[in-house]
């Protein structure tokens, strides 16, 4: 099933053999991401595979889960009639079953969530560790679940209620809480002990290539509907990992010769106050500046886009978001909580269908360029809705509310102390 044998490394340009846990190359002086090497390099769309399998040819995975949604492209009539944008595509990820989209978490993280458990060699005999402020873990759960796969999902206790599910969670799936007024980072670093201990594999985060081209399958579905690599590509971002794998899925598209050798400009978008990778590009700086922890926690209660809080983002590494920002001229915009419910009631009136704030920041922004003139309003836009249709969702189904099997505080964080906890789990 390997579609792919060996990951580059960005810093040496190091080959390395892909087992199904590789995250980065030990031989690298400096941090880097790795990026698959794939044996076709041309785009192959395999209709007959479900959901995001069927741009398997450039998934680096074993084996094929069972799924169903995937991203949908379409041309916008209203919402481009009311920006106007007469080539205003919508990449929605999400519930939608009138387009196509059957996404039933209501986020495009089912994509990398496919993606990662795919590439994991099967009956491993490890408990692969998610860390997530909430819209990773739904979509991590589902698919372990429905997979039988074994799965630890480690959330700030204070974000459990975005955690729900369609169908009852198999005991194969574990939810530990990070307890009290702990945030993603404090949710990172409890998922960092727990990978300590023997059992448990870390997922990686932006380090695991699966994640990124799982998520690269929103601009596959963009480019074969439209035809062409559009001119931009909108996306609100807390980590920039799936930007980043936007990013690489253009340098595929390139490489394939099926497609003009352009690169779409990366307009990323962060909800203010805590906007930490906007305020470093807009000095100009590779490193962000120190996030002091307490006013992070103020500013991030304030946002409306809670899951875009991700105080240590892989913004600087190599291969992260400012090199390609670099690469495609791109830009971070910065939006107000006004903004963000501005455009999701204009998504509402325009399309008809409801979008999750995160996506609200990302036509925020496009809202906010279009107005001062940034883009061009002839350009071939891509707008990535990473999630919508919660609100239907709830109409049509009956949604099960999710709560931890274990609540650690932050003095119990150490592997030592996590041993006994969660010995009973294994």
């Amino acid at each position: 099933m390997l579609n792919h044998e060996k990951l580059l490394c960005l810093a040496t340009q190091d080959e390395l053999i892909d087992d199904g846990f590789v995250l980065e190359n030990p031989a690298s002086a400096e941090p880097a991401l790795l990026r698959t090497i794939y044996r076709n390099t041309g785009l192959e769309v395999r209709d007959c595979l479900p959901g995001i399998f069927r741009y398997s040819g450039w998934l680096p995975v074993n084996r094929i889960l069972e799924s169903e949604g995937y991203p949908v492209t379409y041309r916008s009539k209203r919402l481009g009639m009311a920006l106007g944008l007469p080539e205003l595509y919508i990449t929605f990820n999400g519930y939608w079953p009138e387009i196509g989209a059957m996404m039933t978490t209501g986020t495009f993280k089912e994509c990398e969530a496919y993606a990662v458990c795919a590439r994991l060699p099967e009956n491993s005999g490890k408990i692969l560790v998610v860390a997530s402020a909430g819209n990773t873990a739904r979509a991590f759960i589902k698919v372990a679940s429905d997979n039988d796969i074994q799965l630890a999902v480690v959330v700030p206790e204070k974000h459990m209620d975005n955690l729900w599910s369609l169908e009852e969670v198999k005991p194969c799936v574990r939810i530990i809480a990070a307890g009290g007024d702990s945030d993603y980072y404090d949710a990172i670093r409890l998922a960092g002990a727990l990978c300590r201990l023997d059992g448990f594999i870390n997922e990686g985060g932006a380090k695991n290539v699966a994640r990124r081209d799982g998520m690269g399958t929103t601009v596959l579905s963009a480019v074969t509907a439209i035809g062409k690599i559009p001119d931009y590509y909108f996306q609100a971002v807390g980590s920039g990992t799936g930007a980043i794998a936007a990013y690489e899925a253009n340098l595929r598209l390139i490489r394939s010769g099926s497609y003009e050798n352009k690169k779409m400009r990366l307009i990323v978008s962060q909800n203010l106050p805590f906007a930490p990778m906007a305020r470093a590009w807009e000095k100009g700086a590779r490193i962000m500046g120190r996030i002091d922890e307490s006013e992070a926690i103020k500013q991030i209660d304030r946002m409306d886009a809670k899951v875009l809080s991700n105080r240590y983002p892989p913004y600087g590494i190599i291969g992260g978001l400012y090199d390609a920002l670099r690469d495609t001229d791109g830009d971070i915009a910065a939006v107000e909580n006004r903004e963000v419910r501005e455009a999701r009631s204009l998504f509402m009136e325009t399309e008809g269908r409801d979008i999750c704030p995160e996506a609200g920041v990302a036509l925020a922004s496009l809202i906010r360029k279009v107005r001062d003139g940034s883009v061009e309003r002839d350009a071939c836009i891509m707008l990535n809705i990473t999630g919508g249709g919660i609100d239907a969702l709830r109409r049509e189904h009956s949604l099960r509310r999710i709560t931890p099997h274990l609540v650690v505080d932050k003095d119990s964080f150490g592997p030592e102390t996590l041993r006994s906890k969660v010995s009973y789990l294994i």
